[in-house]
């Protein structure tokens, strides 16, 4: 199976790699606190790796944040996110999911982006499969700023029901 198939990723790899137009249509950022150690660029101006445990850590500044999809982890990320208040998340649009309460309750707009992403291997080339799901980033102070004036295709939210 691909990526771009209907399958969990639950124990599979979590290194999804963000396209480089992407954070130059939205950068730069202060801190990437889910970077992949192995990584062609540097999504922000600091980068917590997984030994570094971004979690854990205090968040500063404007934050990139393409959290690991895994279910059982990705709402501690968010929520972590929300607290901060400023940057952007890159997620799957899975609206339904507990997970994804986390944008519906915190979040100042999202962007559901109008095609599938194709993310990248940790050498930089691309993955065979796009990402498998729509795209939703969701803004938070400054980021939901960047989101809102970039010239991402797609549909702008400002405003839903909890």
């Amino acid at each position: 199976m691909t990526l771009g198939s209907h399958q969990t990723s639950i124990g599979k790899s979590q290194v999804h790699l963000t396209p480089r137009w992407l954070l130059d249509q939205l950068g730069p950022f202060d801190l990437d606190p889910c970077a992949a150690t192995v990584r062609p660029w540097d999504c922000a101006a600091e980068n917590y790796v997984e030994a570094i445990d971004g979690l854990a850590q205090p968040w500063k500044g404007l934050v990139w944040l393409n959290p690991p999809f895994d279910r059982r982890l990705i709402g501690r990320w968010l929520a972590k996110l929300a607290e901060h208040g400023q940057g952007i998340a890159l997620v799957h649009a899975r609206t339904e999911t507990a997970w994804f309460r986390q944008i519906w309750t915190g979040a100042d707009l999202i962007l559901f982006l109008g095609h599938r992403v194709n993310f990248l291997r940790p050498d930089g080339s691309a993955q065979p499969a796009n990402s498998g799901a729509p795209i939703a980033l969701a803004g938070y102070g400054e980021g939901a700023n960047r989101l809102r004036n970039s010239d991402l295709p797609g549909t702008l939210v400002t405003e839903w029901a909890a």
